[in-house]
């Protein structure tokens, strides 16, 4: 093994190590941000479109669930994106009826 090759591995090594101490030594003296998982700072887009549903009580078109999340989260989404990933749950089962065209509504036993 030629002398650069061992010195681009044993760095590898040598940072994987300090990475480690870091993390035991943080555990260590109790930093609690260490030992959580991170945790996602807000909702998905399926999850507004969820939660604006469930407060409607009723299907909504895609342009009232827009606006609604808009009004709500201060969140502007795409259209597309959107309808996308509700077909997609619809498809799967998952949460979401499609009544009409462009129109959601959650199933009856995620209420």
């Amino acid at each position: 093994m030629n002398e650069e090759t061992k010195d681009v591995i044993l760095g590898a090594f040598e940072a994987s190590l300090e990475a480690q101490l870091r993390a035991v030594r943080r555990l260590r003296h109790g930093d609690p941000s260490a030992a959580e998982p991170r945790r996602r700072k807000g909702l998905s887009q399926v999850d507004m479109a969820f939660d604006i549903l469930k407060k409607a009580r009723s299907p909504l078109h895609v342009s009232e669930i827009l606006g609604r999340i808009q009004t709500r989260f201060g969140v502007t989404i795409d259209r597309e994106s959107l309808v996308s990933s509700l077909t997609k749950k619809v498809a799967r089962g998952d949460r979401f009826l499609r009544p009409e065209k462009n129109t959601f509504a959650l199933r009856p036993e995620a209420r």
